[in-house]
């Protein structure tokens, strides 16, 4: 069995340490070397020709992200950033995801074993997912040459009372932050509200949603519980709460719970998906864009059932054809784009809502 080549950059020799020993419990994994700046990295990558990176942001001599910008255009190679889970360490992590990084661990905490334990089994996961990854394949639009909509300055009509009932949920996992923007951009101001959970860490929640109300002509924000859910808004669950949608005489309204994850979970796709099931059954479009797992898939299964819309990204334009996958294999997909495509389906669908 060819074994998973992986270079570790990190200027800390605590952490090449910690993550050379990791990595190399699993059988299918060899780490063929370690650096501790990129520029000694860029001459290790010529000699040991590695399959996935494993590269800190900061960094002396070079900082990361300079680094895989100009990896990704002279040499794509499927890559995990190491990330401090601050809010500088959130912007950071974004444009390494928007530059073509297939997905971020945390820096390695050793306060517990079972912490530890934990964090080996999620970074050996990403780096055989990434492995797999094929980074060539993959558009990327950096956020640097995103330009920002203008927001209108009127405020959008108000919603027909035949129309109030209309609701998006969308989910992702691995790769969705910059599927999200993709789908997002192209929503008019006038959309029906969109609910969204990405899994992500609550440091990063604030800079996300951040970006993605930068590149729309809707409002995005992170709800707060018990807020009522308004046209033309769009609403990402807070990283650290389960998001729920639940029906209060004639509006919908957002339910934040601090509860265990579910899936390995929190925010967890099904518990938006299973609850807007119950709140909205066949006046709503649920959509699953690229993502590791299975997280979502049961949540349109009863989406589906009731008779909601249901999209999937296809699998040519996933990161990772897990959660969408998932989703297709229950035979609760009626529609399978490609990510350019979603857009525009997800505004065809809700016109078609009674």
């Amino acid at each position: 069995m060819k074994k998973i080549r992986v270079l570790i950059i990190d200027d800390s020799l605590l952490i090449r340490k910690v993550l050379t020993s990791i990595l190399s419990t699993a059988p299918d994994i060899e780490v063929v070397g370690a650096a501790e700046d990129p520029l000694i990295a860029r001459e290790m990558i010529k000699q040991l020709d590695p399959d996935v990176l494993t590269l800190d942001i900061e960094m002396p001599r070079m900082n990361g992200i300079t680094f895989l910008r100009n990896l990704m255009r002279l040499r794509p190679t499927p890559v995990i950033m190491i990330s401090m889970l601050t809010e500088c360490g959130a912007e950071a992590t974004l444009e390494a995801l928007a530059l073509g990084a297939v997905d971020f661990v945390a820096k390695p905490r050793m306060d517990t074993e079972n912490t530890l334990n934990d964090y080996a089994k999620e970074i050996i996961s990403k780096v055989r997912i990434a492995a797999k990854t094929n980074v060539k394949g993959i558009e990327h639009s950096p956020t640097q040459e995103t330009a920002p909509i203008v927001k209108q300055l009127s405020p959008v009509k108000k919603t027909p009372i035949t129309d109030f009932k209309k609701i998006i949920t969308l989910g992702s996992s691995t790769g969705g932050t910059e599927a999200i923007k993709v789908v997002m951009k192209s929503m008019p101001a006038d959309s029906p509200p969109i609910l969204i959970t990405q899994h992500l860490p609550a440091a990063f929640s604030e800079s996300f949603v951040k970006h993605i109300d930068l590149i729309t002509e809707m409002t995005a924000s992170i709800p707060v519980n018990g807020q009522i859910v308004e046209w033309g808004n769009i609403y990402l669950a807070p990283g650290d709460r389960h998001m729920a949608v639940v029906r209060h005489k004639n509006n919908y309204v957002i339910e934040l719970y601090d509860t265990d994850p579910i899936n390995h979970h929190k925010p967890a796709v099904d518990v938006l998906f299973h609850s807007a099931a119950k709140a909205a059954g066949n006046n709503a479009v649920c959509v699953l864009l690229t993502g590791m797992g299975a997280d979502g898939a049961a949540g349109m299964q009863a989406m589906h059932a009731l008779g909601a819309k249901t999209i999937v990204q296809n699998e040519a334009t996933c990161v990772v054809w897990g959660m969408p996958g998932a989703a297709f294999k229950l035979g609760c997909a009626d529609h399978v784009l490609p990510l350019d495509d979603i857009a525009a389906k997800i505004l065809t669908l809700v016109k078609g809502l009674r």
